[in-house]
């Protein structure tokens, strides 16, 4: 899946802001760096038919939210580049998660161990 920059930008708007229509979207954004409030309407278009944002409708427009999490959306984007380039049994993966490690901070390399232990303990219980 790819993502355009304004697609990007309106995700990070609504996980920070839950809600909005299309006329919400465009006020902050038309602040921020311009456009018309047609791309906007299709920018939350094109995100709700990549299933990343779920609508309903209020009135006579449609509420838009994030379907996924920040988090989520990033391991998708993942695995999605690396299926391109890694075998099943390869460790280039690994390999490239211990390069970036290099950028991350204590507090952040304390977290992923954390969360390296519980994958570690799930998987474990599933093979007992």
């Amino acid at each position: 899946m790819q993502l355009g920059e304004l697609e990007k930008l309106v995700l990070h708007y609504l996980w920070e802001n839950k809600s909005a229509d299309a006329k919400q979207v465009h006020a902050y954004f038309e602040k921020q760096r311009g456009g018309s409030y047609n791309t906007i309407q299709s920018t939350l278009d094109r995100l709700f038919k990549k299933d990343l944002l779920s609508r309903y409708k209020e009135g006579h427009a449609f509420q838009y939210q994030a379907k996924i999490k920040r988090h989520e959306l990033i391991g998708q984007l993942i695995t999605s580049v690396t299926s391109d380039f890694i075998t099943k049994d390869e460790t280039s993966l690994v390999a490239a998660f211990s390069s970036i490690s290099n950028d991350l901070n204590l507090s952040q390399l304390d977290a992923l161990e954390l969360m390296i232990e519980k994958q570690r303990l799930r998987l474990e219980q599933e093979n007992n």
